[in-house]
């Protein structure tokens, strides 16, 4: 969405309340206490209540916004600038441009989005030809023992480890061999933080992710021995500056993925590294949408997320 149309739909607060009220009433509205389904709305309170045992439901209960105190103008801007670009904005820019006293609620609130993002793309499972690969990227920690002797290269604790599984069709499309030098076109992404690289832990993380039977390529690492029994595992053991080419959509996910988180926050939490992972694949999946922002929008009155308090 446009931000002279962004502006035109979404004027001011009462504007976002009726727009935020329709999107959760198109969705459905479940009692929390009974499960019914059907409800009536009362104007004058601001809530519904439901026809089988009267208990009331607020426009934001159940939601991204639960116990949030922010206008709902705040979270309309918040959803519609992250969804505006293909980069992202820090909190501290989002409260500047929504000239906000406080950096805490601002920043909660991205995160709170970031996070629905997540709970959304994990509805969906990967298919087609999958290329499997982790990525390291360099995060910052609180709890981190400054004493202790840090361990360098692969597996350091500089670092946090990403498993990324990359859906890739080939196609006849002689702009993608030109442009990215494969004839595989890009589907759906995934990116999820491990601890580990042992086996037990990414044969469940792809069980979660992958569809059974899948084709699945790897780089021939003993961490996927065990995908076997459930997949088609195709290790392509190659060269480091020939691994690009054998698994090139995964590679040029977490090159661009580092990249942007670098120039944007210079220095990521390893707690928080998921959410801002959340966010990239979000919006990567959905390139091709023209209506990113009502996507959001519907995760957000979908999901309740209890963070932060």
């Amino acid at each position: 969405m446009k931000l002279l149309d962004f502006y035109k739909y979404y004027p001011d607060e009462q504007s976002c309340r009726v727009a935020f009220k329709e999107m959760r009433e198109k969705e459905g509205i479940l009692c929390s206490k009974c499960g019914n389904h059907t409800h009536y709305w009362i104007d004058k309170k601001e809530q519904w209540e439901c026809k089988e045992c009267r208990h009331p439901t607020r426009l934001r209960a159940g939601t991204v916004m639960h116990s949030s105190k922010l206008p709902f103008h705040y979270w309309f801007v918040a959803m519609h600038m992250i969804t505006s670009t293909k980069k992202t904005f820090s909190a501290k820019e989002v409260q500047r441009q929504l000239g906000h006293k406080r950096y805490e609620p601002i920043w909660a609130m991205l995160h709170k989005l970031r996070l629905v993002m997540g709970l959304r793309d994990s509805e969906y499972t990967l298919s087609n030809e999958i290329e499997l690969d982790e990525g390291f990227f360099e995060t910052v920690s609180i709890t981190r023992d400054k004493n202790k002797a840090r361990k360098r290269g692969r597996g350091s604790d500089k670092q946090t480890i990403v498993l990324v599984s990359a859906e890739s069709k080939s196609v006849e499309d002689s702009t993608l061999s030109e442009k990215y030098n494969t004839n595989k076109k890009l589907g759906f992404i995934k990116m999820k933080v491990i601890t580990s690289l042992k086996k037990e832990e990414i044969t469940k993380e792809v069980k979660e992710t992958i569809e059974k039977g899948t084709t699945i390529l790897t780089d021939g690492s003993n961490s996927y021995n065990d995908l076997k029994q459930d997949y088609i595992h195709k290790p392509k053991v190659s060269e480091k500056k020939e691994s690009s080419k054998a698994l090139p959509w995964v590679h040029t996910a977490i090159s661009n993925a580092k990249r942007l988180l670098l120039d944007m926050y210079h220095r990521i939490d390893d707690d928080f590294l998921q959410s801002y992972l959340n966010e990239y694949c979000f919006k990567l999946n959905r390139r091709y949408f023209d209506n990113k922002f009502e996507r959001l929008l519907i995760a957000s009155v979908s999901y309740k997320w209890n963070y932060l308090g």
